[in-house]
């Protein structure tokens, strides 16, 4: 499966034109010290917001995931992508379009709030379309998958129950999570988070 991205950046907006690696607050040019780093600042924050959760009340709460995740990498995070991506052909939703996508997205979260919790089939398909919808609007530069599987481990939290679509060492799911996602087989997914999907205290 490829991983062939593409951004339209003529300005150099995100990225350093020697380089050719993302601009960061710790000035570092080598991409392997940035991945290295990022790796390690993220795995961090993840931890902080397990153990202080943020309330998930529209899509803006991923605007502040993202944010609390690479806050200490990039200057953008939390901010709305302003550079068109597309991977292996198949392009993101354009930025002109977002405020209509925010709106849709929106309405998915009100739908999900409104199903009951003993509900796990149905929570299960509406996850699934929330994750195919925000996969689809991609709306940051970088750490878009990051950001939306915390999106949806949260989402998860206020229905008590566990939700965990990075599993360590787990192939399967990720490779069934990425199908579903480059795809938009929304099958594939609702039958992935279905079978993830744990009440808390059984976890």
């Amino acid at each position: 499966m490829s991983n062939a991205y593409k951004y339209l950046d003529p300005d150099y907006t995100y990225t350093d034109p020697k380089t050719g690696i993302l601009r960061n607050l710790q000035d570092i040019t080598d991409a392997e010290v940035l991945l290295f780093v990022e790796s390690g600042a993220v795995t961090k924050r993840l931890h902080e917001l397990n153990e202080n959760p943020i309330k998930i009340k529209e899509i803006e709460s991923l605007f502040l995931i993202h944010k609390h995740l690479f806050q200490d990498l990039y200057a953008w995070a939390g901010k709305k992508r302003i550079v068109e991506i597309s991977k292996d052909g198949k392009q993101f939703f354009p930025t002109t379009h977002f405020d209509n996508a925010f709106k849709y997205i929106n309405t998915l979260i009100s739908e999900f709030k409104e199903i009951p919790k003993s509900n796990k089939e149905n929570l299960a398909k509406k996850l699934a379309e929330i994750l195919d919808n925000v996969n689809y609007l991609h709306p940051f530069r970088e750490g878009n998958g990051r950001a939306q599987r915390e999106f949806l481990r949260l989402l998860a939290i206020e229905k008590g129950l566990t939700l965990n679509l990075n599993p360590l060492d787990n192939k399967s799911v990720y490779e069934r999570y990425m199908k579903g996602t480059i795809e938009s087989d929304l099958k594939t997914l609702t039958e992935l988070i279905y079978e993830l999907i744990e009440t808390k205290n059984q976890a």
